[in-house]
């Protein structure tokens, strides 16, 4: 049993993402005792592994694209070629100082104390961090979400990519399976094409992003098309083994069992929330049975006092179902409900109408 002494808060937040980041700075900088838990860097997704390292990777793959249609615009160049080694090293030249700045900002605000660890409910209202003990009346859950990773047979065996550590690769795979058609998986497979990998994107549903419009799905395909992207949807991925250097992929394509080969795997098959570690069990928080928290209208949890951010780890019964989960709302809408924990307002219902926004 623990015996650290208590430290107590008005507000509590859980991950410092996109939401939980300026949510902490708002409520300091109106004098709220605030404490920011993070078990990794500030910055979540968005800034460490989401939006600004994928953009950042994309537009050097953009501007190999151009170079290779010089010659359109009368323009005579040779074959351009993807040093990857430099792609990744001005990928993390662009992120630090972001990265640094968000520290020093965080570190100027009074009020406001950044804990570094893993947390864990121990009670409602309760948080161990560590060997550090941490207790609020308002509880913030911001943990957003990581890739999942499907049960494919002999996937133990195999060295896959996900989304994370496909953005640091230094070496350009001669070919790329990408098993997901969503929205993570799409743009990994034009990055590292226009890169001049060989990719091959299998896709369980019967189009790519299933979650968008249907227009959206068709111009997608007629890009990848002109790009020599090979999209096989309705292709559920059975097994994965080893051969030689490569990997072998079995799916089942309609009636038949297609057999494709590769250098390197990834895996974008979809999101699960990180809420696992959290003992949500101990304050009261009911998730689904995937693991996402359930919220009302009001970003309330089933325990009186946590709340939780609107964004890929939980999910509202009055906001559409099937962009929830696998999207997350843009920044600027958070204000809305932030403004209301911070001025003691959550009584009304937010807005059910919001658009979803991919950033991760």
């Amino acid at each position: 049993m623990t015996t650290a002494s208590v430290e107590h808060y008005e507000l509590i937040v859980i991950g410092g993402g996109m939401a939980g980041l300026p949510l902490t700075q708002k409520a300091a900088l109106k004098g709220r005792n605030t404490a920011l838990v993070e078990k990794e860097l500030l910055g979540g997704t968005c800034l460490n592994r989401g939006c600004i390292p994928t953009k950042t990777m994309i537009h050097s793959a953009k501007i190999m694209h151009h170079v290779r249609r010089a010659a359109e615009f009368g323009i005579v160049v040779g074959e351009p070629k993807a040093n990857l080694q430099a792609i990744v090293r001005r990928k993390d030249e662009v992120v630090k100082p972001i990265r640094d700045g968000t520290y020093r900002s965080a570190g100027k605000i009074k009020n406001l104390s950044v804990v570094e660890g893993e947390a864990r409910f121990e009670a409602p209202g309760r948080l161990a961090v560590g060997e550090r003990l941490l207790e609020s009346a308002t509880i913030v859950i911001n943990t957003g979400t990581e890739a999942m990773i499907p049960p494919i047979d002999g996937l133990a065996d195999v060295d896959y990519l996900t989304n994370r550590s496909a953005l640091d690769l230094t070496e350009l795979p001669e070919s790329l399976i990408i098993v997901g058609g969503g929205y993570v998986g799409v743009e990994f497979a034009q990055m590292y094409a226009r890169f001049g990998s060989k990719v091959t994107l299998l896709q369980r549903a019967g189009r790519l992003v299933p979650n968008e419009e249907p227009e959206v799905s068709a111009v997608l395909m007629e890009v990848f098309q002109r790009e020599r992207i090979e999209v096989v949807t309705g292709a559920e991925v059975v097994g994965v083994r080893r051969s030689g250097g490569d990997v072998v992929v079995s799916a089942r394509v309609g009636a038949e069992l297609r057999t494709f080969q590769c250098t390197r795997l990834m895996l974008a098959a979809g999101r699960t929330p990180n809420t696992a570690s959290l003992n949500l069990g101990a304050a009261g928080v009911e998730t689904d049975r995937a693991g996402f928290i359930k919220i009302d209208n009001r970003f309330q949890t089933s325990a009186e006092g946590d709340w939780a951010t609107i964004s890929p780890a939980h999910r509202c019964s009055r906001i559409r179902r099937e962009t929830t989960p696998r999207s997350s709302i843009a920044p600027s809408l958070r204000v809305i409900p932030a403004r209301r924990w911070i001025n003691g307002s959550c009584r009304t219902p937010c807005s059910p109408i919001l658009p979803s926004d991919r950033w991760d």
